[in-house]
Formats: structure tokens, C-alpha cells, sequence
């Protein structure tokens, strides 16, 4: 993993040319990521499990394997399996923190883990796949009809297009863009919680970016509402992809302008300033009331970033 944060992009041959065709669906060596319920179908040592198209245990399968793009191993798609249920209680499953694994009988060997957990041991390219395929599974399971008449849609160019055959509409794939911010005052950070986190949970401020808007808008928007901080100049970082379930993480600078916290309740249930010191406590695991940073996430690599000067770092972000 690179950077401190998983599904970074680079490795996969996305091949368009191939999707309108459905040319590499034919190759021997295509295989599909098995997902379920966002979960990935990994082995014992955390690596997704790559299965062949023509497994039987896709009969659980809505709509064929999606085609991700091309690997040095051979094509990769994504398959998910909405009409499988385990016969265990899979009550947790979907909670913020779900440490379940669930075994489908098609594959013995192998279970279905949540990602979050899995992002800090992810070779890069397998995390580009994982990115690429969740977020592609993820669009089709809520775009299965037109949005312009209301008919059921088909998958078309090998899952990257969807097509009406009703009123002859194609709807394309989207990507939610969100800004993920470290805003600071002087030497300190910003960090806010959400009411459904855990306790000792805390993060950089984020929020969708809105329609008409810029990033920087958005930046100061989703910051002054959240926290009534306003904010002064933003700088882009860099970025993430995010596939819980299809966005674009932003992650950028603001300039605090003032510092009196006001949180909005339904948005965060505290919000605080943190110094360098408390910054570096908590990256070790040792602040009394913080936990550290979610392993493999963009938040984590921006804070861990800015307290060691690293931040307005090119090279160190790759860009």
C-alpha cells in the first residue's frame, strides 16, 4: 500500500476499448471477484479469491460478472451474489463495524469479509480491482431501472453502460464526489465524530460535494455548517476512491478563520481542536479519549501527513 491509503489507482488496464464488445469475457484466464453484500470473497490471508466466470455458484448471481479491466494474470471482473442468504443470524452485517465472515457453499475455502478491514494488507492492484468492482456493483444494484421511464434497464459494454430498452436511454456510471478536509489554525486540526461511530472515534470533517458547487465550496460549506468554523483558502491534497458505495474522497487543506466550535447535532456529536502533540499521541495509540485513524483510509493519511510537515508534499502524495 502506498501513501498510507488503500485503492490507489495505477495498476489496472481498464481497456475501454474492450467493453463495448464485451471482448475479454472470452479469454481462459478471465476471473470475477465474488462479492455479497459489499463484502469480497477473500482466502485465509486476506487476498480476494479470484473464481472462473463460469462457476455455479453465480446461479446467485442477478446480472452476469461486470469486467473491472485487464491484470498481468488476465481480465478481472466483479460478480455479486444478492440471491444467496446464510443460514446464520447475519444481523451485524452492514453495521459500521462488522467483523462477520459468512461461507457460501460454492466456496468452502474461502469468506465473505468486509473490506474496511482488509484495506492496510491490499497489494495495490488488488485494491484498485476491489475499488473498481464494489463501486461498479454498487451503481448497477440502485440504477436496475430507467430513470427517464421507469422500465427495467440492461447491462450493456460489459456492465460500464446501462440501456433502456423501453425508451432507448443509456445511463453511464457515477462517482459521488466528497471533500474530506484537514482544517487547521494555527497548529491545530480539526477533528469532528459522528453519531454512529464508535466511541473514541474521531476523523477530519467530509461531505458531499453539492450540484453547481466547486471543491473548495464545498470545503467551506460542509466545515461552517458542521462546526460553524469558517474557512479562508483550500488547497487540493489528493484523492481516493471510495467505494462505500461509489465516491470520489477529496481530500484538501482549509485555513481556519475562527475557532469557537458550534456542531450541528444531526451532523456530528462533538467536534474539537487538537494540537500537534495530541495529534502525535493519537497516531501512537495513546491519546485517553481518541482512538487512531481507521487503517487504509484517506483521513488517516492526511492527518498523519500534516503533523509531520508532509502535507503540501508532492512527492510524498505522488501527484
Amino acid at each position: 500500500m502506498d501513501y498510507g491509503f488503500a485503492f490507489r489507482p495505477g495498476e489496472l488496464d481498464r481497456a475501454a476499448q474492450l467493453r463495448p464488445a464485451d471482448a475479454a469475457r472470452g479469454d481462459a484466464r478471465a476471473r470475477a471477484l465474488v462479492f455479497w453484500r459489499g463484502k469480497i470473497l477473500a482466502d485465509e490471508t486476506g487476498r480476494p479469491v479470484p473464481v472462473a466466470l463460469d462457476h455455479p455458484a453465480f446461479v446467485d448471481a442477478r446480472e452476469a460478472p461486470l469486467f473491472v479491466g485487464l491484470t498481468p494474470d488476465g481480465p478481472r471482473f466483479a460478480v455479486d451474489l444478492p440471491l444467496w442468504s446464510p443460514p446464520e443470524d447475519a444481523t451485524t452485517i452492514g453495521q459500521f463495524i462488522d467483523q462477520s465472515q459468512q461461507v457460501h457453499p460454492g466456496f468452502p475455502e474461502a469468506k465473505f469479509v468486509e473490506i474496511r478491514g482488509l484495506m492496510p494488507r491490499l497489494a495495490r492492484l488488488d485494491g484498485e480491482c476491489i475499488a473498481t468492482g464494489r463501486a461498479l456493483i454498487g451503481w448497477h444494484a440502485a440504477h436496475r431501472f430507467c430513470a427517464n421511464c421507469g422500465a427495467p434497464s440492461a447491462v450493456e459494454s460489459a456492465g460500464w453502460v446501462r440501456k433502456c430498452p423501453q425508451c432507448g436511454t443509456q445511463h453511464f456510471p457515477r462517482t459521488d464526489p466528497v471533500v474530506i478536509m484537514a482544517i487547521t489554525r494555527g497548529d491545530r486540526l480539526l477533528l469532528g465524530r459522528s453519531p454512529a461511530w464508535p466511541e473514541r472515534m474521531y476523523s477530519l470533517l467530509a461531505g458531499f460535494v453539492e450540484p453547481g458547487e466547486t471543491i473548495e465550496a464545498a470545503v467551506r460549506r460542509e466545515t461552517l455548517e458542521e462546526s460553524a468554523i469558517k474557512v479562508g483558502p483550500v488547497q487540493y491534497i489528493a484523492s481516493q476512491p471510495w467505494p462505500f458505495p461509489m465516491s470520489l474522497m477529496f481530500g484538501c487543506h482549509g485555513e481556519a478563520l475562527s475557532e469557537e466550535i458550534t456542531v450541528d447535532p444531526m451532523e456530528l456529536s462533538d467536534a474539537r481542536w487538537v494540537s500537534r502533540d495530541e495529534v502525535l499521541q493519537i497516531l501512537a495509540g495513546a491519546h485517553p479519549q481518541i482512538n487512531q485513524p481507521r487503517p487504509g483510509a484517506i483521513a488517516g493519511a492526511l492527518i498523519e501527513a500534516w503533523v509531520h510537515g508532509k502535507l503540501f508534499d508532492a512527492g510524498y502524495w505522488g501527484n
